[in-house]
């Protein structure tokens, strides 16, 4: 992203705060018109992409250049006219009524800019992505089997990408962008103006810094707790890891460790509620079902991915001898309380979701309610100055998603219009010889493999669009199915080989790429297996008795804290590879029980004797070998 100075940061600037405004205005006064909300969205979003965002990396990062100027304007045209012929728009019949060549003009137009604007502000693959989807009606008609598709005129093509709201570029994805995610961009930009990523840090090194390894655990708290509010992985990682990656390095953590740390821990954020990024939103909208339940679902599996990475963390200090911060660099409980107030506007949405108010509503009395507070304090006071800044920082954040999400609707589209999602889910069905396993696998790679190269919400989008039919054709309800598909488009931001949130640990860390992703890889590895367990076991899913999710509980604990003595080999003392694979083999057997709930009971009774039982053995060489030590150390000192 450029940098501008003078004239062109202020316009750009003011720009984007206008941006910001607007989606302000809307919550306060009513959501206005689709086509009209969702235009004016892209009309704000779109043009400034190619004034912030250089063509090629030999462009000017300082300035734009004719040229974007050029672009900018001309992604401009297209919804404005959305905007002004929303009422005659309203009145024509979809797909009867004939398309002007104007009309086509502009749509083509649209398609050509959003293509470029994603290939500069997103990722270029997802631009090669989008584009590989809009080649494909054309040569579908010559394609064999499930991948063929009746002709499709460009007029056609051009009216479902650009003249309707249920679907393509000003569709339903869009409009979920340009309502509550815009306003949860800006809530996080108030809350970063106001230091709460601060807080967050200050609240880790009270309750972990001075623990062994208190620097990862530091991070591990701060990133979970700042990352389910931010919901970007990348930026997350910038905003903490800028601080705990070098302490972690400080106090003997490799530095590829310490990365991948950082990026696992931030990476998290988006499966945690209550916000988990703007995926969350988008598959309320496309399931129907509410956001709170969605939060409510997602909760335990974020709970014991991070128990996992804190106690790997903590397992890895106490193999390495490594010492957590000085007492004296830790805050005080009384610099704590005085800043407390500063979770007050996630407190409130909290509140406010649980009392049934719509998301949109619930982030606009949330940043309400974070400019009050910010007054309680001067510190964190927000001054006109820091108001502006925090609009504009909304503005700027909503680009990528904007962008994202109209390129994701541009996929949807053509995958429901030409059929090619009933085609896929049969090949998955027919690949997978109609057993849910194997399906499972199928859509996983789906999902890892498109989030390797977008970001979550657009490979999320995606995924659950080709892989979602062969799901719910296999009984699986709705909510598992689009759970299932969200984590992995998330942990492929951690999966080498395009791992994007390691290789910013890695930049702040200093370490090698592929070996800090590598290392992500493994300490994420529960969140790999959360989804698999609540397609068998809806309890994860708070579903089920109190007595089946407490089962649950219980044994997912043990397997977390097993798969992380495994992790980094230490359980009491450092893990030989004989001892290692037992544990890790314990861990896999209270897992596979776990996908089997029928007799609890009995199986937490099998599970726990077993657990015991191998704490026992452990223990018992534990304390033989330090007795050992001990006669030993008599021996040489007689």
């Amino acid at each position: 992203m450029r940098r501008l100075e003078g004239w062109r940061r202020w316009v750009v600037g003011g720009w984007l705060v206008a941006a910001a405004l607007f989606q302000l205005y809307t919550a306060a006064t009513g959501i206005m018109q689709p086509r009209v909300q969702r235009g004016i969205h892209l009309f704000f979003l779109l043009p400034v992409a190619f004034l912030l965002y250089p063509a090629t990396k030999k462009s000017p990062k300082d300035r734009f250049t004719a040229l974007d100027i050029l672009l900018a304007v001309l992604s401009a045209i297209p919804p404005i006219y959305l905007i002004v012929a929303n009422e005659a728009l309203n009145m024509r019949f979809e797909f009867v009524d004939p398309v002007t060549p104007f009309e086509l003009f502009l749509g083509i137009l649209n398609i050509l800019m959003l293509l470029e604007a994603i290939r500069r502000a997103v990722v270029p693959a997802m631009a090669i992505l989008v584009g590989a989807f809009v080649v494909y009606l054309y040569v579908a008609p010559h394609l064999p089997s499930i991948f063929y598709s009746k002709p499709m005129a460009l007029s056609r093509i051009v009216e479902m990408q650009y003249l309707i709201t249920d679907a393509g570029i000003y569709g339903a994805i869009t409009g979920v962008s340009a309502t509550f995610v815009a306003l949860f961009v800006i809530l996080g930009a108030f809350l970063e103006t106001t230091k709460m990523g601060e807080f967050f840090t200050k609240v880790a090194s009270r309750v972990a810094g001075t623990s062994p390894g208190g620097p990862a655990q530091i991070a591990v708290i701060s990133s979970g707790l700042f990352g389910s509010i931010s919901g970007v992985g990348a930026a997350n990682v910038y905003a903490t890891g800028t601080f705990t990656i070098p302490m972690m390095k400080r106090i003997g953590y490799r530095p590829q460790f310490a990365g991948a740390v950082e990026a696992v821990a931030s990476t998290g954020g988006l499966i945690m509620p209550p916000v988990m990024g703007a995926g969350a939103f988008v598959m309320s909208e496309l399931t129907g079902i509410s956001y709170i339940k969605i939060c409510a679902a997602a909760l335990l599996g974020a709970i014991f991915y991070y128990m996992t990475l804190s106690l790997t963390v903590r397992f890895v200090a106490l193999r390495h001898n490594l010492k957590g911060i000085p007492p004296e660099e830790v805050p005080s409980w009384k610099e704590i309380v005085r800043d407390v107030y500063l979770l007050l506007p996630a407190i409130g949405l909290v509140y406010l979701l649980v009392k049934g108010y719509s998301p949109f509503m619930a982030a606009f009395y949330a940043i309400l309610l974070a400019l009050g507070v910010s007054f309680f304090r001067k510190e964190t006071m927000m001054t006109p100055k820091k108001l502006l800044s925090a609009l504009e920082l909304g503005g700027r954040n909503m680009i990528m998603i904007a962008i994202a999400c109209a390129g994701a609707g541009m996929v949807v589209s053509i995958v429901t219009h030409t059929g090619l999602g009933l085609g896929i889910a049969s090949v998955i069905t027919s690949w997978s010889g109609g057993m849910l396993f194997p399906a499972l696998l199928l859509i996983m790679a789906t999902s890892i493999i498109l989030g390797m190269g977008l970001p979550c919400t657009p490979a999320y989008i995606i995924a659950i669009t080709i892989g979602g039919p062969a799901l719910l054709a296999m009984g699986v309800d709705v909510l598992s199915a689009h759970l299932f598909v969200f984590y992995f488009a998330i942990l492929a931001e951690v999966t080498p080989p395009v791992c994007i949130v390691a290789y910013c640990g890695a930049a702040i860390a200093g370490s090698d790429p592929m070996k800090t992703g590598f290392e992500a890889l493994k300490l994420a590895i529960v969140g790999f297996i959360v989804p698999y367990i609540f397609m068998y076991n809806k309890a994860l899913l708070l579903k089920g008795s109190p007595w089946e999710i407490l089962t649950l509980i219980i044994l997912l604990g043990a397997a977390c804290a097993l798969l992380a003595s495994g992790i980094a080999g230490y359980f009491f003392k450092k893990l030989g590879l004989f001892r290692r694979a037992l544990v890790f083999v314990t861990s896999g057997i209270l897992i596979a029980f776990l996908v089997n709930p029928g007799a609890a009971a009995e199986i937490a009774a099998i599970c726990v004797v077993f657990s015991l039982a191998l704490y026992a053995i452990l223990r018992h060489f534990a304390i033989k070998k330090a007795a050992g030590s001990h006669a030993s150390q008599n021996t040489a000192e007689n």
